[in-house]
């Protein structure tokens, strides 16, 4: 038996920019020998015509049905976190962003972290109508929010507008019940009660001072309660660790039962020590069955819609991730898996249901794709999958699968 590791580039997968995706225009000669000396395809990683998250799609790449396990965002991003939940918890995935007048101007406070430790804190332990109130920075401008408290409910509204240019949204309750009312009564006063401490901070007047955005709103989105995932192990057999330094996807991870390997100088962005990731799964190899590599930056370019910065991350992870390993790994004993969780068209500069290219290297029939893109891998033996038959396809060519029938 094999042992697997799955790459996962966050949002790699484009559409066209003046003729050509950032896969297609980058030099990638370790991705391409991958492609080549493999079997690719391309893949719809929840459903065709599904615009995937990043939670739902990873969910679906481990061979989880979303539509069944997911409650929502929150959940992981509290368990990337590092909290706990109890039952009847409500967790929220929330941003810092920034206000001039009452309207958003930037959703993320200019991704500019300084003084957003002691922000967090400061918005950390509130009691509203009897409700805690749990708040922790996670990577980056991102947040996690947890209510916890009797008769709350997840079928609430977002905060969170998705856009700039206008005021937050008002939560409101999805459906009759009093409990979303009440929940979405404490999200409102919450975000009321943050926004006056922030304003108020000396953290934001520092930054304003400076000329930076302050991070003066808070915006949630994400709603849920904790899912009942049965564990990877119980469900495959093999023991998983995951190498990441994004919170929601470590919560993810978290939440089926891997082991979380946090690499210190990894943070998620285009600056990442994406080689140290590398080595960590590398390592990792040798104790674990099953090894997932989550890179960050390629999403984060893609969602500021700049080709330049996306073309070359692409190029990192070539460089600094795919060569090390192609060098480092027992490749005769291991099945390397490289794809994307979803595309984040630059045009778009959000997800999209456009398949990913996925390439399979191990024990596999190769084809005839000589270069690793959207385009070239759709011409590949793997063909359109879904991403829910991934795992199956690694556990098979890793000759793990179990035998169904006689």
């Amino acid at each position: 038996m094999k042992k697997i590791l799955l790459i996962v580039c966050d949002g790699m997968g484009d559409r066209l920019t003046d003729g050509r995706t950032p896969l297609e225009a980058a030099a990638t000669p370790n991705m391409d020998y991958l492609a080549k000396e493999g079997i690719c395809g391309i893949m719809d990683t929840v459903g065709t015509g599904i615009r995937p998250g990043s939670d739902t799609s990873h969910l679906s790449l481990f061979g989880y049905d979303p539509f069944q396990v997911y409650t929502g965002r929150g959940p992981f991003e509290a368990h990337g976190a590092g909290l706990d939940l109890a039952c009847g918890d409500v967790a929220f995935r929330a941003n810092f962003a920034s206000l001039k007048d009452g309207i958003i101007v930037d959703r993320r406070a200019g991704r500019d972290e300084e003084g957003l430790d002691e922000l967090a804190k400061a918005l950390d332990g509130m009691v509203i109508d009897g409700v805690k109130v749990v708040f922790k920075r996670c990577k980056g401008h991102r947040a996690v929010i947890v209510f916890k408290g009797k008769d709350l409910s997840c079928a609430v509204s977002e905060t969170d507008t998705d856009e700039v240019g206008v005021k937050p949204n008002k939560a409101a309750p999805l459906d009759s019940k009093a409990a979303s009312k009440k929940t979405a009564d404490v999200l409102n006063k919450f975000t009321e009660k943050a926004r006056k401490i922030l304003e108020e901070s000396k953290e934001n007047k520092s930054r304003v001072a400076k000329g930076k955005l302050p991070a003066n709103v808070v915006l949630a989105r994400g709603a849920g309660m904790e899912p009942d995932i049965e564990s990877f192990e119980k469900k495959y057999g093999i023991k998983g660790a995951c190498v990441s330094a994004t919170s929601l996807i470590m919560g993810v991870c978290r939440a089926v039962g891997m082991d979380v390997i946090e690499i210190p100088g990894a943070n998620g962005h285009v600056d990442s020590d994406i080689g140290k990731k590398a080595n960590a799964a590398i390592d990792a190899l040798k104790k674990y069955d099953f090894v997932f590599l989550h890179i960050k930056g390629t999403d984060e370019a893609s969602h500021d819609g700049k080709f330049d910065a996306k073309k070359k991350m692409i190029e990192r992870v070539d460089r600094e991730v795919i060569a090390p390993i192609l060098k480092k790994v027992d490749l005769a004993n291991t099945t390397v898996v490289l794809t994307a969780d979803h595309s984040t068209p630059l045009s778009l500069k959000q997800h999209s249901a456009d398949p990913v290219p996925v390439a399979i290297l191990g024990d596999v029939r190769t084809d005839d794709v000589t270069k690793y893109a959207e385009r070239s891998c759709a011409k590949g033996g793997l063909c359109r999958i879904c991403g829910r038959s991934l795992m199956g396809i690694m556990l098979d060519v890793s000759n793990r699968a179990k035998l169904f029938g006689a």
